[in-house]
């Protein structure tokens, strides 16, 4: 056995995940995000999206850890422990569900794939109701991965790639 061997064995592989859009729309800098919980990444790191959709699906194949009685965000864990967190608006929360219905029966822990209808909006209603209708998209478990890269530009629910995490 040479001296390289035990290098090469320890050596981790770093592994890509795609993560996809979960809202059609517009995607902007995370810093915009009228709300210092996500503009300074208090919660994770990630984009927003400005959407022009109604439909918010599965961004990734993965479990629903939590998703909010009020049905304006929730949270997926992907296969290999990518924790994402999916807000719709800011302060939409007050609404108590106002503009928000959730696909029948969802629930913690059911298993979701990719472009999976989540939550259905009412958009219109909500451009008028919330403080904002920027779509914060958050790696929440940030200090386990080794790096992000954010796209950026208009994008499709469930089609276009919106981060690329390697952890």
């Amino acid at each position: 056995m040479n001296i390289f061997s035990n290098f090469f064995k320890k050596k981790k592989q770093i592994e890509m995940t795609k993560i996809f859009a979960p809202i059609s729309g517009n995607i902007i800098d995370i810093k915009e995000v009228p709300d210092i919980v996500f503009s300074d990444k208090i919660i994770g790191d990630g984009i927003a999206i400005n959407p022009t959709g109604n439909i918010i699906v599965a961004p990734i194949d993965g479990v629903i850890g939590k998703i909010f009685e009020t049905n304006h965000a929730f949270s997926i864990k992907t296969y290999n422990k990518i924790e994402l967190f999916v807000h719709f608006g800011i302060d939409t929360v007050n609404l108590k569900g106002k503009g928000f219905i959730r696909k029948f029966n969802l629930k913690k822990n059911n298993i979701v794939k990719k472009g999976e209808i989540i939550i259905k909006i009412d958009l219109n209603f909500l451009k008028k109701n919330a403080k904002s209708i920027y779509t914060p998209v958050i790696i929440s478990n940030i200090e386990k991965i080794n790096k992000i890269k954010k796209y950026s530009g208009n994008v499709i629910a469930g089609i276009d790639p919106i981060l690329e995490v390697y952890k």
